[in-house]
């Protein structure tokens, strides 16, 4: 039996500011297994970076806020966990790689003091000696020579720095990383290299791993499990293979998205992009959020909130696949 690392229940996040509040997280449900990779993907402002900061518990101070929901990370319930507990959380039980590694790093640090810096924070180590060889180690690790660990990040090109935010992300050999968009910033051939070390040291450290990205490709290498998120709510979920299945039943925004991006096998003048913006995640429509967009709206998706159905584990909250409707 599968044992599970995450589970995140009914969370519900909201940033407030004197001019609006918006409703970024609402109710969502999630788990990651230990050493399964669970992709997110979506559309920007889907909720997907909130749901990684919410697990951090580093929304920002004053505006953000969990205002509904657990978040169970091995045990431990996050949104009770005082800032005390979840300095020791971060780095040794969860890791998060950012968007840009540009902004990730230290400007006036070199990279083998700002390993070092987590290593001190998390790991026992005795001697200085210590902590300088298993600098060494990581390094190695993500395909960096030891000898640069004296340099600073701006003598570092874009793939090297992404390597040096990984490595500082698995010092402790976190149980789960979280994974935000990390090859966004890089070139193509950068970015399979980079999603290969990952690959690797995943399974050689036995990390479950949540990967946001809006790339469909890189979750069809990486992932386990796929949730389609969609105005702060999973829409779908299920296996790799349940969600790319073309005869499989699919959510109308699951549609739209693979719709959105070239079928090698097929001859085709434009693509077909979904209709519409994201709704106003300060004033979200009621009843389906997706039905100002949906191709198959009905009647009852502008009033009620369709409820999940369940199909080999594959979930789909949409009314067209509802077990009530569809038996009527």
């Amino acid at each position: 039996m599968e044992e599970r690392l995450l589970e995140i229940k009914d969370l519900h996040v909201e940033y407030v500011t004197d001019e609006a509040r918006v409703f970024a997280v609402n109710g969502l449900d999630l788990t990651v297994n230990r050493g399964e990779t669970v992709g997110l993907v979506g559309e920007t402002g889907a909720g997907k970076t909130t749901t990684a900061l919410s697990v951090m518990r580093l929304l920002p101070d004053l505006v953000g806020r969990i205002t509904r929901g657990s978040i169970i990370l091995d045990g431990i319930d996050i949104t009770r966990a005082t800032e005390a507990d979840m300095r020791l959380i971060r780095g040794e039980a969860v890791s998060m790689i950012f968007q840009d590694p540009m902004t990730s790093l230290n400007p006036v640090m070199t990279i083998g003091e700002q390993i070092a810096e987590v290593l001190h924070l998390h790991e026992k180590y005795d001697t200085k000696e210590e902590v300088e060889h298993r600098v060494d180690e990581i390094l190695r690790l993500v395909g960096l020579p030891p000898e640069r660990k004296g340099e600073y990040p701006h003598q570092f090109s874009g793939g090297m720095k992404q390597r040096v935010v990984i490595a500082i992300a698995l010092a402790c050999e976190p149980k789960l990383l979280l994974a935000d968009e990390p090859t966004t910033a890089l070139d193509v051939t950068i970015q399979a290299q980079v999603l290969q070390m990952v690959r690797e040291l995943k399974e050689k450290l036995n990390t479950a791993m949540l990967l946001i990205t809006h790339d469909l490709g890189v979750v069809a290498q990486t992932c386990d499990r796929v949730g389609i998120m969609y105005a702060g709510e999973i829409v779908e979920l299920g296996t790799a293979e349940q969600i790319f299945q073309k005869d499989e039943r699919h959510h109308p925004y699951t549609v739209g998205l693979f719709g959105s991006i070239p079928d090698l096998t097929r001859k085709t003048r434009r693509l077909s992009p979904i209709e519409g913006l994201m709704p106003d995640p300060t004033d979200l429509p009621p009843g389906c959020r997706f039905h100002t967009r949906c191709p198959h709206r009905m009647p009852v998706c502008e009033v009620e909130s369709p409820r999940p159905s369940y199909n080999g584990g594959h979930l789909i909250r949409c009314h067209i696949w509802d077990d009530r409707r569809c038996s009527q």
